[in-house]
């Protein structure tokens, strides 16, 4: 059937998104059981801690409980499974809990004014090890390694003096500790330092050097070798690769051109592990996508594990086993195990089911282009995709350009219903690592130091001219999303840029004085590197905030904002849409009660994109090929 592009009708709707949907979160394995997070929209966002144990799969915790941890606000490490116990913290309250007999709970800490995450069991001491985050002054939120008793709850502040802690580690004899520090104004990803504590009986420390890192050099997910030697992964040489420590030297692993890290957004992530043998298996990313691989550390040589996925994270293991959240091109993400010693592969448990025919499926394609002289910016390309479908002769497909989150983020050309919810329908994607990103290494993410604003636009509206010239796209027809720091990438390019004839801002920044002013501790300073210090350099802040330019945009927006976000509060949203309200621009606003940065909830994710699809139809002169829910779109004659 002949259909313009954009107006086809797809198999996939907006409840496609949430029905059965799961958010895989973190992986840990003890003693051959895995287990794992998920959350699930279809509890209004509550996440439940799973077990796979002798080929079952079960929730350990009650429907009361929600494993979620907010320090940083973006949490993660909420966690903890080991020598047959399990540890999380409950989102409702932050204090960590013991899981006991019949998804019963016991409640450990009684700290009401801290978070809790990245929790460590010494079964011999009877402690936890974990960070702490004070919030009793929230202007002057604190952040601790700490230790908890077991038996009575009292919590012992055992590091303090630093900005930031994470990945605490104890040796296999029980003596030492390693984690991580870093300080304002650097992120994890900018420089970290690892630390080697020696242990008191009590579990404080007796001493404390440094073995690695510095400001210009980002350690990440320290791990001990069962001999008493040390991993971790480095940047030190432009890529993130891994490195042995022991007392007499440093040598790195497997030198290689390729990303074994990932920018530390959230506590708990994982990519190798140490097996009993010696060897590691690792997952990492290059330019020919996402590997699995398996290090002999002797010869520093390394063999490719075979898998279908294109994208490999929260890489665990123990003995022969691993598990993994791997994703492919064409299906959702799961959680695997894999037997090393039998070659064999277990899917556990999926993202989502779909009954989604793959001749519907729009495949990744890697492209790059040039951006600078001698500089190319790279991105994943999904054409439009329906076998019930063509486009009449000379009309060209509308391309939504997607512009992700952090601005340190990646895209990696894994399945996503969300993405073939628009390519059903006749719309072109691009999902672009502009610069800044991660995954090409140190040099490419740091293109966007002092650049935020510009490169990143940049790069998205190149991107948008690239597909178009290539005939690829409708000049006309060009939109640019993001959410975040893609929100702020998307509104800076249909502000300063005449590319974009439509755009969708999901919990984006309009206002950077406003950020700078008005965020949490974990990013507070993040902007010194992407724009320039505060208040020194406001008046950058002033020249590449959106809404202090509003009467320069002359395209339609719409905005949606979760009300309880503490990360980009509301007013950043409002003042937008009541500068295009006053200007006259075509602009709709959604505000979503009890949701924060991130939807999670089902209504809100259906809601969101429907009304999205609404929006371009009524702007383009799209016919719909369903029935949507009408929106209010303000000064829409």
């Amino acid at each position: 059937m002949s259909k313009p592009y954009g107006s086809w009708k797809s198999p996939i709707s907006g409840k496609s998104l949430v029905q059965s949907s799961l958010r895989l979160g973190q992986i840990q394995i003890d003693d051959g059981s895995v287990y794992w997070t998920e959350g699930r929209p279809a509890e209004k966002g509550r996440t439940a801690l799973m077990a796979w144990s002798g080929g079952a799969i079960g929730e350990i915790t009650s429907l009361q409980s929600d494993v979620r941890t907010r320090t940083h606000e973006y949490g993660g490490g909420a966690f903890l499974c080991n020598a047959d116990r399990r540890f999380y913290i409950n989102n409702s309250d932050q204090q960590i809990y013991e899981v006991l007999e019949k998804g019963e709970s016991k409640q450990i800490t009684h700290q009401s004014t801290y978070r809790f995450a990245d929790m460590i069991l010494d079964q011999n001491r009877g402690l936890l090890f974990a960070v702490g985050e004070d919030h009793s002054d929230p202007q002057n939120i604190e952040n601790y390694l700490v230790n908890i008793s077991l038996a009575t709850g009292e919590m012992s502040i055992i590091a303090e003096g630093h900005d930031f802690y994470s990945n605490p580690q104890l040796s296999p004899d029980g003596k030492q500790l390693l984690f991580l520090i870093w300080d304002h104004p650097n992120m994890p990803w900018d420089g970290t330092q690892l630390m080697l504590a020696n242990l008191k009986e009590d579990g404080s420390f007796h001493s404390v050097q440094g073995i690695a890192g510095g400001k210009q050099e980002s350690i990440f997910q320290p791990l001990w070798d069962p001999d008493g030697s040390i991993y971790f992964i480095s940047d030190r040489n432009g890529w993130w690769n891994i490195y042995h420590y022991s007392e007499t030297q440093t040598t790195c692993v497997l030198e290689k051109e390729a990303e074994f890290g990932l920018p530390q957004w959230v506590f708990g992530m994982s990519k190798y592990t140490v097996l009993n043998s010696g060897d590691l298996v690792a997952a990492y990313s290059d330019m020919t996508g996402s590997h699995l691989t398996r290090i002999d550390v002797n010869s520093r040589t390394s063999k490719e594990i075979k898998t279908a996925f294109s994208s490999i994270d929260q890489v665990r293991g123990s003995k022969n086993l691993i598990a993994f959240i791997g994703h492919t091109d064409s299906q959702p993400g799961e959680v695997v195990a894999m037997d090393l010693d039998a070659n064999s592969t277990h899917p556990i448990q999926r993202a989502a089911e779909t009954d989604i025919d793959e001749t519907y499926i729009s495949r990744a394609q890697h492209i790059s282009f040039e951006t600078a002289p001698g500089e190319l910016t790279h991105a994943w390309y999904y054409p439009p995709k329906n076998p019930n479908y063509t486009a009449p002769e000379e009309n060209l497909p509308p391309l939504i350009v997607l512009s992700h989150g952090g601005p340190t983020g990646n895209s990696s050309g894994a399945f996503s219903l969300a993405i073939q919810y628009w390519t059903t329908r006749g719309f072109a994607i691009v999902d672009v690592n502009y610069s800044g990103s991660t995954g090409y290494g140190r040099i490419y993410r740091e293109r966007l130091r002092g650049e935020w604003g510009i490169r990143d636009v940049h790069d998205c509206a190149a991107a948008a001219n690239h597909l178009a010239n290539e005939g690829l796209a409708d000049h006309e027809r060009l939109i640019i999303k993001g959410g975040s720091a893609g929100g702020y990438t998307t509104l800076a390019a249909l502000t300063f840029m005449d590319v974009f004839k439509a755009g969708a801002s999901y919990y984006g920044v309009g206002d950077l004085t406003l950020l700078a002013r008005d965020t949490h501790k974990f990013e507070s300073r993040y902007l010194d590197s992407m724009v320039g210090p505060y208040p020194e350099g406001k008046q950058l802040y002033i020249d590449r905030s959106p809404l202090n330019f509003a009467d320069q945009l002359d395209c339609p927006v719409i905005f949606m904002q979760g009300l309880d976000d503490p990360v980009v509060p509301p007013n950043q949203a409002e003042s937008m849409v009541a500068a295009l309200k006053r200007n006259g621009i075509p602009v709709a606003y959604l505000p979503f009660e009890g949701e924060s940065h991130g939807f999670r909830q089902s209504t809100t994710v259906i809601k969101a994109i429907e009304s999205e699809y609404y929006f371009y139809t009524r702007i383009f002169g799209i016919e719909a090929a369903e029935s949507v829910e009408p929106i209010e779109i303000f000064n829409l004659d």
